[in-house]
């Protein structure tokens, strides 16, 4: 697995930072993030570090798929039980278990973590800091899928990953989860209006409603011009550091 990492100038073994772990869309590796959102500066100033894995196992020997929205690339961040998916395909454990425990093993940072992600990744942050609210500070989210049962993208990928059983597929559904949680995490998500997957793919009303019924507190923005490309992430990802760094120095 690859990854890439930004460790500000404050980062030493004497001053050890908190990490903010990026979770990528479909299609994207561990590079775009780094290279397009333009988080660099503030990071430096706030003092925070940026680990962005890839999206999926990679090589020759690894499953894959022609299509763009299974296989490599689209890891979905679950952890596979169906063949031929499940010998490689064990994207949750990496990024809550085995990626963090390399960081901070090899990097001068400390067990604060927050979890932020777009679209795919999006989801993937978002089921990640649901299932575990004392490992992470604060999620975030751009454009992310919602509600990953009731849409194609996520019907399609679970199928393959997780089988038919749709017991399973509630453990990975942001909205699934936070309609039955039962403990807080802070939680930004920001949408654009003109995002061409918005109805039929990311679904934020449904997790707008699962809040609602389980009184969960969502910051949810929705703005105007504004699609699914990283020029959305470039223009608001200040406001997401800023975020995640009120509640890593909490």
């Amino acid at each position: 697995m690859r990854f890439a990492i930004y460790l500000p100038p404050q980062a030493s073994e004497q001053e050890k930072v908190p990490v903010l772990y990026w979770l990528s869309g479909l299609t994207c590796t561990d590079e775009n993030f780094m290279q397009k959102a333009g988080a660099f500066k503030l990071a430096s100033e706030l003092g925070i570090a940026i680990v962005a894995p890839d999206t999926s196992p990679r090589g020759d020997e690894v499953a894959d798929d022609e299509s763009y929205d299974l296989g490599q690339g689209a890891g979905f961040y679950v952890n596979a039980t169906e063949a031929p998916w499940n010998e490689h395909y064990k994207m949750y454990d990496y990024v809550v278990d085995e990626l963090p425990a390399l960081i901070q093993s090899t990097f001068p940072v400390n067990n604060k973590r927050a979890i932020a992600g777009h679209s795919m990744g999006g989801h993937g942050a978002l089921i990640i800091a649901l299932r575990n609210p004392s490992i992470y500070s604060s999620v975030s989210a751009f454009s992310p899928i919602c509600n990953p049962m009731k849409c194609s993208w996520g019907q399609k990928a679970f199928t393959e990953y997780l089988g038919k059983s749709k017991t399973k597929w509630k453990e990975y559904d942001a909205s699934e989860l936070m309609r039955h949680s039962k403990d807080v995490i802070p939680v930004k998500v920001d949408q654009g209006e003109s995002d061409d997957f918005l109805v039929e793919q990311l679904k934020p009303e449904a997790l707008v409603a699962a809040s609602k019924h389980s009184n969960y507190p969502l910051e949810l923005n929705i703005h105007n011009g504004y699609d699914h490309s990283y020029y959305f992430i470039s223009s608001f990802i200040e406001d997401h550091l800023r975020f995640h760094s009120a509640h890593l120095n909490r």
